[in-house]
């Protein structure tokens, strides 16, 4: 669940509401797919790195097959995706197995992660527009927390 998290950079709530087709077709794990956000309805796609598709394989070999087609099944709710708030502990045991301070991270941290790192190599905001599925670039400008010295420092790196 982690490696698709950082991959698909997903809110929470389209996180747990993955399914099979989403990820995989025929048995084989995609390398890219596409999910419609539910908070604004746009599509985000997002590619599915080598080390998520192991990941994958292992949890849907560790899962078994079920009747439900969702990715990350709920244990107690019968035929129910697991819920944001189950997510949310998941993601507060691993900050907590690697001995940081769960209060500085969430669910929200790790789809940030990699787009930053995106913008933070390329600098293509437009980039990490699309993959956040954001409509507006000040939306993602106020996301990723850029700042007049970070557009100072790109715009001095272009020569005209």
């Amino acid at each position: 669940m982690f490696n698709i998290a950082l991959d698909a950079k997903l809110r929470g709530c389209d996180l747990v509401k993955l399914r099979l087709g989403d990820i995989a077709q025929g048995g084989v794990i995609r390398q890219r797919s596409t999910i419609i956000q539910q908070k604004t309805g746009r599509p985000v796609p997002f590619e599915i790195t080598e080390a998520a598709r192991e990941a994958l394989a292992h949890w849907l070999e560790r899962r078994g097959r079920r009747r439900d087609d969702w990715l990350f099944p709920s244990r107690s709710r019968d035929g129910e995706h697991i819920g944001t708030r189950q997510y949310a502990r998941l993601v507060d045991t691993w900050v907590r197995m690697i001995d940081l301070n769960p209060s500085a991270y969430g669910t929200h941290s790790l789809r940030r992660t990699k787009v930053a790192l995106i913008y933070k190599k390329t600098g293509n905001l437009r980039a990490c527009q699309l993959l956040l599925g954001h409509g507006k670039l000040e939306s993602t400008v106020r996301y990723l927390g850029i700042e007049v010295d970070d557009a100072l420092e790109i715009s001095e790196q272009i020569d005209l």
